[in-house]
């Protein structure tokens, strides 16, 4: 398999995908705890970011989560998705919505979302973009921490985002500079299905998940697709800023422990009304 993966635990399957600024580490506290509470958990790294290669065919991040199911041998599982992560399990659950149980998503862009950037999306792109024409890899990794670290994030926190941003930052570059010098194969960014996407389709329980201390993109992203997909859950946590997995553990391993809880008891208790209709 391309990706590199932790797993844990036995039960219903879960996958937690990390956002762009970490990688599978991000979810230390969740692997083990959802783990312990009766879940199958898996935490893969996906491609170019912690222990996983950069791709050198053309690929989808969605058909890879897919294919390390198939290779797991999971047939359905709840997707879990921070950011970049989140927008993953957004164009998994819009491109195969039969493999999942249910879906939880933190600040994630939408799979639509681009072009019309805040004023502060849109300096921070500019700042980062300076910082990678002149190859400060580590102050690029630095104003991520900056923009995407909430109050509650400590300095533990920080530094952990600093090392795993820097690390797929290095791992990236490496490779761009290869395919420019050396003519190499390496494919740096996957290509996703085109849009619109129906939102709607989304026939799973929904967990949307915003920090009141992100970047207003995310907070308005959330809000308009919680409002787009029917019995979705929007939660805007008021101490979060675009981490809250990382910067309050405890709290936020509760609330997707609650959902995922909620959602199993839907799943059995339509489970078992549709097996007394058909008896």
């Amino acid at each position: 398999m391309t990706l590199s993966y932790d797993e844990a635990g036995d039960g219903p399957a879960v996958l937690l995908l990390h956002a762009g600024v970490c990688d599978r580490r991000m979810w230390d506290a969740q692997f083990t705890a959802l783990a312990a509470a009766g879940h199958r958990v898996v935490r893969p790294d996906l491609r170019g970011f912690g222990e996983s290669p950069v791709a050198e065919e053309p690929y989808t991040n969605s058909g890879d989560v897919l294919a390390l199911m198939d290779h797991l041998g999971i047939e359905r599982a709840a997707l879990v998705g921070a950011s970049f992560g989140g927008r993953v399990a957004l164009f998994t659950a819009l491109r195969a919505p039969e493999r999942l149980t249910a879906l939880a998503v933190l600040n994630a862009p939408l799979p639509d979302q681009g072009g019309c950037a805040s004023p502060e999306l849109a300096e921070f792109d500019r700042r980062e973009n300076e910082l990678f024409e002149v190859d400060d890899l580590e102050a690029a990794a630095a104003l991520n921490v900056e923009t995407w670290v909430g109050p509650e994030g400590g300095e533990t926190v920080r530094a952990a985002v600093h090392a795993m941003q820097l690390h797929a930052f290095e791992v990236q570059t490496a490779a761009e500079q290869a395919v420019e010098k050396e003519g190499a194969r390496y494919v740096l960014s996957a290509t996703e299905a085109d849009g619109p996407h129906d939102l709607a389709g989304i026939g799973v329980p929904l967990l949307v998940v915003s920090g009141a201390h992100d970047l207003s993109d995310f907070r308005l992203g959330a809000a308009h697709l919680a409002g787009a997909v029917p019995g979705a859950r929007h939660v805007e946590l008021p101490w979060a800023g675009h981490l809250p997995s990382m910067e309050r553990p405890e709290e936020a391993t509760a609330l997707l422990a609650a959902f995922l809880a909620e959602a199993a008891g839907a799943a059995g208790t339509a489970g078992a009304a549709g097996a007394a209709g058909t008896a």
